[in-house]
């Protein structure tokens, strides 16, 4: 009996902490034109001759703090179990295979053992819970690449986006409880950023992003694919779960690269501010990621937190991402049972 196939896809993790591991997974990730989405030379210079020589010697000294002698990245580490719970979840009758935009396990090399088993269709779940070009649109775009090779390419789908997922959001939730989050002084929902010319690109009405003031607050039809509309709708929800009250959260964006202009607020900046007024106990979801990784672990809660004392606060508290949560499991299991009808299938052009 044909099984289904399952590609599940997180953004990707050096092989080692190595510098030479680490600047071959810089090159890759940002010579992708979805990431550095500027002119293809001035990107080559950028990423080969200013960004990588300098960040991967930094980058691999963070990864170092992270890497377990045992499990390795913690973001591979907890893809894994996540791809063998929901194998578990699902059954004989499916085939789960895990892959990385850049590195290992490859995205090829996971399509590749799909297409050897012979499945009857493939879906492929991104696993970034709000849509961006950089990552979700990257990976249908590799997946897509890869498989219009194939002589007799299987009906394959995609989920877009899973930011409101109620299964999703009562993860996080129930992951701050044991944090009594009502005790925190504020709480911060810190997204990964993007540059605001990526948003400006994906406001395909040309009226909404620029002419409409907090444009991102409420999603509607005209936003609904926007990243950080839907980074804000995920906090709402997450906020609401837990009875947060608006005045005590702040949706807030960090990881920056380069001086052009990035979603705003920083989370550096707000954690400064915060400061500034006297709070002393942060609380912090990554509602962007759906394992731990270099930037909640470390970037969270070592380089905000050192940032966070040394203004005269006390604490930043990350609640810890999806990860292998039972419940999480529970949404990617829905996920595929969902969409896994041949009538949600379209076959490769």
């Amino acid at each position: 009996m044909a099984k289904k196939g399952i590609l599940l896809v997180n953004l990707g993790t050096p092989d080692t902490p190595s510098t030479a591991d680490v600047r071959r997974y810089l090159d890759e990730f940002l010579m992708d034109p979805r990431v550095i989405d500027v002119n293809p030379a001035l990107r080559t210079f950028l990423v080969k001759a200013v960004i990588v020589p300098f960040r991967a010697p930094k980058s691999a000294k963070l990864y170092k703090e992270i890497w377990s002698d045992t499990t390795g990245s913690p973001l591979k580490h907890y893809s894994i179990l996540q791809r063998d719970a929901l194998q578990q979840r699902l059954g004989d009758g499916y085939m789960v295979e895990l892959a990385m935009r850049y590195q290992n396990p490859s995205i090829e090399s996971a399509l590749d053992n799909l297409k050897n088993a012979l499945v009857e269709s493939i879906l492929v779940i991104p696993m970034f819970p709000q849509y961006a070009s950089a990552s979700t649109g990257s990976v249908y775009e590799k997946v897509m690449r890869l498989m219009k090779e194939w002589p007799t390419p299987p009906p394959v789908s995609f989920i877009n986006s899973f930011y409101d997922d109620d299964l999703m959001i009562k993860t996080f939730a129930d992951n701050a409880l044991k944090y009594n989050p009502g005790s925190y002084d504020h709480i911060l929902f810190s997204f990964h950023g993007l540059p605001q010319r990526q948003l400006i690109k994906a406001d395909h009405t040309h009226s909404w992003c620029l002419k409409v003031n907090d444009c991102c607050q409420t999603i509607n039809d005209k936003n609904k694919f926007c990243y950080s509309a839907q980074s804000y709708h995920t906090a709402k929800l997450i906020a609401a779960e837990l009875n947060i009250p608006k005045e005590k959260y702040t949706v807030c964006f960090q990881s920056r690269l380069g001086s052009d202009p990035w979603v705003q607020p920083y989370t550096s900046e707000v954690i400064a501010q915060l400061a500034k007024e006297g709070k002393k106990r942060l609380l912090v979801f990554c509602p962007a990621f759906v394992a731990d990784c270099l930037e909640t672990v470390y970037e969270v809660t070592e380089e905000y937190g050192a940032e966070f004392r040394h203004l005269g606060g006390e604490e930043v508290q990350l609640v810890e991402s999806l990860n292998d949560s039972p419940t999480f499991i529970d949404a990617l299991e829905r996920m595929v049972r969902r969409n896994s009808s041949l009538d949600q299938f379209q076959p490769v052009a």
